[in-house]
């Protein structure tokens, strides 16, 4: 254990578990440079490490200088390990590895899904929507337990991430408060800031944008607020809500956008309702379709959304 005390007694807080199992002659020089260890990494412990950083990092342009120097590796072996990872990431419907060429290039990992895994995660949308316990007084669904697992949740954003994924998305707009935790899984895939729309204005938010807007459903006039410090001026905007029946909402979030002189990059929702005459947003995607809500019945109708028909997957057209 000599290796182990010399660094012990120069860093105050203990070498990690890897080094501690490791430790010795092979794996530890008898020097330590610019205050971290000088480790030759194995090209197994390369991958692991690398795959772990570009999935936590999305859409990130990463130099393959940086992994060289931080692995002590040559670039020609860094694009070895990079090409193994990419044909593995589009092996199993993880996403791909985009290159850039050129000085200031590099590569960055796009979070995709195939179409077997959106296959599978949007029919058991519809499986879990179909369940007559979910019938509310009025017609209405119950949905938060959806919209509150985190499985579930990350499944939609996924998809929905996939759906925009070759979009320029600067940031996700949605409206308080059941779109939040859609979109923010969302903009975990996508690695972009979340804005929240609210129906009343808060303190905390400094000077704030309103505008009246009437409810596609309900044709009611409401209002609608978002923080002048929330959005840049110019900014590309991905628009999320959980549920569209007549698109009030959303077409209400575009002509916000329009006081900040924003760009609408696409539109994404979870569920929206086939039951109604007029639909005020044309160009969207979404997930389920509501077909049919039964009272008497007690039987609720969930089909495929128009996803298919607007998304190009891995694994097929």
């Amino acid at each position: 254990m000599r290796y182990i005390n010399v660094i012990e007694s120069v860093f105050p807080e203990p070498p990690c578990d890897l080094v501690r199992r490791r430790a010795g002659p092979a794996f530890l020089t008898d020097r330590i440079v610019t205050g971290v260890f000088d480790v030759k990494f194995r090209r197994s412990e390369r991958l692991v490490d690398m795959t772990h950083y570009l999935l936590e990092k999305p859409r990130i342009l990463v130099p393959l200088s940086f992994f060289a120097d931080r692995y002590q590796s040559a670039k020609s072996s860094i694009s070895e390990d990079l090409t193994i990872i990419k044909e593995t990431f589009e092996k199993r419907g993880i996403g791909t590895l985009q290159t850039v060429p050129g000085a200031a290039g590099g590569v960055k990992f796009i979070s995709r899904t195939d179409r077997a895994e959106a296959k599978e995660a949007i029919s058991e949308l519809c499986t879990l929507m179909e369940n007559p316990d979910r019938l509310l007084p009025g017609g209405y669904l119950y949905m938060t337990d959806l919209i509150g697992s985190p499985q579930v949740v990350s499944k939609v954003g996924k998809l929905l991430a996939t759906a925009f994924a070759d979009r320029e998305i600067d940031t996700i707009m949605t409206v308080a408060t059941k779109g939040i935790p859609i979109a923010m899984a969302t903009a975990a895939y996508l690695n972009v800031p979340v804005v929240i729309v609210r129906n009343d204005s808060k303190v905390t938010e400094g000077p704030t944008v309103s505008i009246n807007y009437v409810s596609g459903s309900q044709k009611r006039i409401q209002t609608m607020v978002l923080s002048k410090r929330s959005l840049r001026e110019g900014a590309n905007v991905l628009i999320v809500d959980d549920f569209m029946k007549a698109g009030g909402t959303i077409n209400g979030m575009i002509n916000l956008l329009k006081e900040f002189d924003a760009s609408v990059s696409g539109i994404g929702v979870l569920v929206e309702s086939e039951d109604t005459k007029e639909r005020l947003v044309d160009d969207y995607v979404s997930l389920v379709k509501l077909r049919d809500v039964d009272v008497r019945s007690q039987q609720i109708k969930v089909v495929e959304g128009n996803y298919f028909s607007k998304v190009s997957l891995f694994g097929g057209d």
